[in-house]
């Protein structure tokens, strides 16, 4: 019972603080500035929404609830794939040579994660989706993460003094961390239902804790810190 009842309230202050986010970029009119941001808030939002839905008239442990969690987890994981494409656009924004051979790397990653996780139809073609939809959908959080450490990585060593994006590197760092490891947890349980319940619960936490750091990340860091770079907008627009 007290379980259910974190759980919830990771879950509704989840939704608060994305929607809150959302307001506050309107109501400081960042919405060109941040838009690929505002994009996966509002896919992330949507998705939990649905599943929310789903949850609540089939039931958790209902088979139409699993398909709809993972079939809104696979187009959330490629915006976030998007969003840290971004990302290394604005970080490499005055270093154009350098951004032509990342730009190569980053186009590579996903169809190698795809053709790795399609090696996995010919062991199980009586069961694709539960082995190819859902494999995937952790082989990219694992890509998320390391793409995303990655950046990191690079940020420190150009020297960036985009603080801002500093911050947005390090929340998209949270919220996949913890689902990363919990996806490799299941693995060695082969899915037990204590394993499946700390895995939602940290997922939560992580989400919450991302959103926290950008919430920071947007009302208080100066916005003329970023003002050298060019912002996610024009990334977009080119």
């Amino acid at each position: 019972m007290d379980s259910s009842i974190a759980s919830c309230v990771l879950q509704y202050s989840g939704y608060l603080i994305e929607g809150g986010l959302l307001l506050y970029l309107a109501w400081t009119r960042q919405w060109k500035k941040q838009r690929s941001i505002i994009f996966y808030l509002t896919a992330l939002l949507l998705a939990e929404l649905v599943r929310a839905y789903a949850g609540y008239k089939y039931g958790l442990d209902s088979r139409q609830y699993y398909y709809v969690y993972w079939c809104t987890d696979f187009p959330l994981v490629i915006s976030a794939i998007l969003l840290i494409w971004l990302f290394f656009r604005r970080a490499c924004s005055h270093e154009e040579k350098m951004w032509r051979y990342i730009r190569l790397v980053l186009a590579f990653a996903f169809p190698l994660v795809v053709g790795i996780s399609a090696y996995s139809i010919s062991r199980h073609q009586k069961l694709l989706f539960s082995y190819f939809t859902i494999e995937l959908s952790q082989n990219l959080y694992f890509t998320c993460l390391v793409l995303n450490t990655l950046l990191y990585i690079l940020l420190q060593q150009i020297q960036s003094t985009d603080d801002q994006l500093g911050l947005l590197v390090c929340g998209i760092g949270v919220q996949f961390a913890g689902p990363t490891a919990c996806f490799a947890l299941l693995q060695l349980t082969w899915g037990v239902q204590f394993a499946q319940s700390l895995t939602t619960s940290i997922m939560r936490l992580c989400t919450l804790g991302m959103l926290l750091v950008w919430g920071y990340a947007f009302a208080y860091v100066k916005a003329n810190k970023v003002a050298s770079s060019p912002v996610l907008a024009e990334v977009t627009i080119d």
